[in-house]
Order: structure tokens, then C-alpha cells, then sequence
């Protein structure tokens, strides 16, 4: 296995861009790193994907293209809680835990309360990735796998937090409220609501940068384009 996973950052090694890698880092994205391309670990995913073993032991390399590749070819069916608290526990950028740990996390029948647990957690990156969570799962599963008071209490929760939250964390729960309205019809009202207040609170001034996305042309864009209850097929890659 060690050697397999040798060969495989060997592989990576040599399929680097220097234009990925500097978007990656402008990101927030660590070192050790290459720089590949997703659409580059697409096809070397795909002979490997539910090999859960050899998932671990790429996401254990700390390398972030490796990381990333684990995600696409972990095995949501064997992956317990705990494996998942693991993964967040080592994502140490947003890019891990909202596009690895909660991706992969949002094609499990244990996701909402998980993502309830990361959202409660002082860590950034963990809770921008129970927000980030909720944001592929309401874009992808049907409305009544939701309980509307519960959405609506974290709808609350944007209104009540969200300038006084880090910028990644900001931007978590702006895509969230932009899922709400676009793809969850129940409270498709609510998150324009929602949306409206975020605007006001996140308004760019002289000293503060502006926000991610603007949630309320987002949703609006959305009903223009008769988009409202899109739900996507697949959640991963």
C-alpha cells in the first residue's frame, strides 16, 4: 500500500500547474502541495474509487492534491462519524473541509446531524464545512429529507452570527442561505428574507472587503432562470 501510494504522488508530482498551484494558494491552501488540476485526478480517480483503504491513506499524507484525490475515491458507505471528524480535524484550509470532508460527508445518512456537530464547533474550517454541508445536501436531496424548522433555525442563526463570524465561515453560510432559496422550496421565501439581511450587515465600507457572493441576486438570478428547486444528480466529482 505505501508503495502504491508513493507511486501515486510520483504521479501527481509530475502533473502539477503553476497556474493551479497559485490559485490554490491564494486560496488558503498549504504546503505540502502540487498543484493539479481536478479535472486532471478526474481519471485517475475513477479505477480507484471505494478503495477506502487506500483513501486513508492518501488523506493521511497531508499532501492537499492527494487529499483531495482521497475524496473522490472514498467509500461514503464504510465511512463511520468518526472517520469523518478525523478528516475535518486535519483539513487545515476551506478547500478541504467544504470541497473533500463535506462533499464526501453529504452522500451519507448520518450527514445532518454531523454537519449540526461541525457548525457547533469553534473551529473555522470545521464549521464552514457543517455550513458547506448543508449546502450540497439541500442541493441535492429532496425537500421532506429536511425538517423546515430546523432549516429555518439555522436561517435564524445566519441572521444572528453572521457578521461577527471569520470571512470563511462568512462565506459557508452565504452559499447555505443561497441553497435555502434556490433549492429548497419550503422556505424558498425565508432565505430571500435572510438573504436580504446579510446583504445589509455584510455591506462593503472603506474598511471591510466585500462579501463572497451576494446571496439575494444569487436566488433572484435563480427565479429568472426558472432554477427555483434545482437539485443536482451528484454531490462529488
Amino acid at each position: 500500500m505505501q508503495q502504491q501510494i508513493s507511486d501515486i504522488l510520483a504521479t501527481l508530482a509530475t502533473l502539477n500547474s503553476a497556474r493551479t498551484k497559485k490559485h490554490y494558494v491564494s486560496q488558503g491552501v498549504r504546503e505540502p502541495m502540487f498543484g493539479v488540476p481536478v479535472g486532471v485526478l478526474k481519471p485517475i480517480a475513477k479505477p480507484m474509487i471505494g478503495n477506502q483503504v487506500l483513501a486513508e491513506g492518501l488523506f493521511a499524507t497531508g499532501n492537499y492534491d492527494a487529499m483531495y484525490l482521497a475524496g473522490m475515491i472514498a467509500n461514503t458507505q464504510t465511512m463511520t462519524p468518526d472517520d469523518f471528524r478525523r478528516w475535518i480535524g486535519r483539513a487545515d484550509c476551506y478547500m478541504l473541509s467544504e470541497f473533500v470532508v463535506a462533499v464526501t460527508l453529504a452522500e451519507t445518512d448520518f450527514a445532518q446531524p454531523l454537519a449540526d456537530e461541525f457548525i457547533n464547533d469553534p473551529g473555522e474550517f470545521v464549521q464552514s464545512g457543517g455550513w458547506s454541508c448543508y449546502e450540497w445536501l439541500l442541493g441535492s436531496r429532496k425537500d421532506n429529507e429536511f425538517d423546515p424548522t430546523h432549516i429555518q433555525q439555522l436561517l435564524d442563526r445566519v441572521e444572528a452570527t453572521i457578521a461577527h463570524k471569520p470571512l470563511f465561515i462568512q462565506n459557508a453560510m452565504i452559499r447555505f442561505v443561497t441553497a435555502v432559496g434556490v433549492s429548497y422550496r419550503p422556505l424558498h421565501a425565508q432565505a430571500m428574507h435572510t438573504a436580504g439581511i446579510v446583504n445589509q450587515l455584510l455591506a462593503p465600507t472603506p474598511t471591510k472587503k466585500p462579501m463572497y457572493a451576494d446571496p439575494l441576486a444569487n436566488i433572484t438570478q435563480a427565479i429568472t432562470k426558472g432554477r427555483i428547486g434545482f437539485k443536482r444528480r451528484h454531490v462529488r466529482c
